[in-house]
């Protein structure tokens, strides 16, 4: 059992990490290093010697080993991010970076992605450290840089660069998963994502015959972009429906007293109200547009138009994935992936699904876990690259009138205190067996 020092650390650590603005802007403008050397600082006052690796000035990555005491089982990787997306603090109750604990809450970029789950694991290993703790199996611990954006100085980087650091893992755990659902009739929900959906960031490229926006032109690059950024926006892809998503459709309909009805997945959502939130966007395939960029002057069609799409797509689905935009782009739109990553499964039956859900069960006996899929996509991807099966487990329990999912990336984003100290328990008991 984590002893209490360690339930007051985590939410010392969690808003001294918010304090540290580690905005991830994209294109290279970040700087995850002084939170790296936060995190490193306690790992060594844990006894631990965590190495601190950059491909990119400032871009740095903590890693760090424990032995455990069976050294021929495989190990486990536990691993979060340092770095956050951008938050326009006008927009906030509470400044972004003040890591404020008001009213029994932690506040501030970071709050719920990541840096709670980088607390909680700190918390936990200083508590062993001072126990005399060791887990079963070596258990590698990663703070990476560069999630938010293309994971090419963080995650990416060490897998590419350093996998002899994750010699022997088999399995790890990451976000984001093991988090309190409510669907409005008192039932508590514990999704752990045993999957993601692939990531596809895609460039279109529409070129034309430039000229005089007074004059006829049947080769407006403008209007052909415009025309297959209409179709992609309006597309209503089909259902495909994975082995993680089946287990977590089967789970949740037994927990409803519902027939599976998997012929009918649609209507079977509708029965499910608000916990369908946890699977609908996992049914299909999508392509969002989000971005346009064309023209330099009100009077002028120009040669050339570019928009951007997230496109996101189920395991098993890339080759229908990329068909389906070859159609939708049409001939005069040239389309190519800005950044792809592959779609990841994980099974539902594995011992340590089991293990995860026993930990959860044993501080929550009320809560029901249940497998998910994460519309989105983790470090977990990079990685699936040494072949480590990923999981989303960053434990927290919370009240019912906090949403979780819509925190992600959210105004006024905040972790209450006693999640936190849920969480260290939870991470605690698990990483002791797992």
């Amino acid at each position: 059992m984590a002893d209490p020092q360690a339930l007051e650390e985590v939410v010392e650590f969690t808003s001294g990490l918010i304090r540290i603005d580690t905005t991830n802007r994209g294109g290279g403008d970040c700087r995850e290093r002084p939170a790296a050397e936060y995190a490193a600082e306690r790992l060594a006052g844990a006894g631990l010697d965590p190495l601190l690796l950059e491909r990119t000035p400032g871009r740095t990555n903590v890693v760090a080993r424990i032995a455990g005491t069976e050294p021929a089982a495989d190990a486990l990787l536990v691993h979060g991010h340092l770095d956050v997306v951008p938050a326009e603090a006008a927009d906030w109750r509470v400044h972004p970076f003040s890591g404020e604990v008001r009213d029994g809450v932690v506040w501030g970029r970071g709050a719920v992605d990541m840096k709670n789950m980088d607390a909680m694991i700190l918390a936990v290993l200083r508590s062993w450290a001072r126990q005399g703790v060791r887990p079963r199996r070596d258990l590698v611990i990663a703070f990476t840089a560069d999630e938010e954006a293309s994971a090419e100085d963080g995650s990416g980087f060490l897998a590419d660069r350093h996998p002899e650091l994750f010699e022997g893992c088999t399995e790890a755990i990451g976000e984001s998963g093991a988090f309190t659902f409510h669907d409005g009739s008192g039932r508590e929900i514990y999704p752990i994502a045993a999957g993601e959906r692939g990531t596809g960031w895609l460039k279109l490229t529409a070129r034309g015959r430039a000229g005089h926006g007074s004059k006829v032109n049947e080769e407006n690059a403008v209007t052909r972009l415009a025309a297959a950024v209409a179709r992609i926006g309006e597309h209503r892809w089909p259902l495909r429906i994975t082995p993680t998503v089946r287990a977590a459709l089967t789970e949740l309909a037994a927990l409803y007293g519902i027939d599976a009805g998997l012929t009918d997945v649609d209507r079977l959502l509708e029965k499910l109200g608000p916990a369908a939130r946890l699977v609908e966007a996992t049914v299909r395939n999508s392509a969002n547009p989000t971005m346009l960029n064309a023209g330099y002057k009100l009077n002028v069609i120009p040669g050339e138009a570019v928009a951007h799409v997230d496109g996101r797509y189920l395991p098993g689905t890339e080759e229908e994935f990329t068909a389906t935009l070859d159609e939708l782009t049409g001939p005069d739109v040239h389309w190519e992936f800005a950044h792809r990553e592959a779609a990841l499964q994980a099974p539902v039956d594995a011992p340590l699904f089991a293990k995860m859900r026993s930990a959860v069960t044993e501080f929550a006996p009320g809560g029901r876990v249940v497998p998910y899929c994460m519309s989105g996509g983790t470090d977990a991807k990079q990685f699936s690259r040494l072949g480590i099966t990923g999981y989303g487990f960053a434990p927290l329990k919370l009240p019912a009138d906090y949403d979780y999912q819509a925190l992600f990336h959210g105004v006024d984003e905040r972790v209450p205190v006693e999640a936190l100290r849920f969480g260290v328990r939870v991470l605690d008991h698990f990483l002791r067996t797992a």
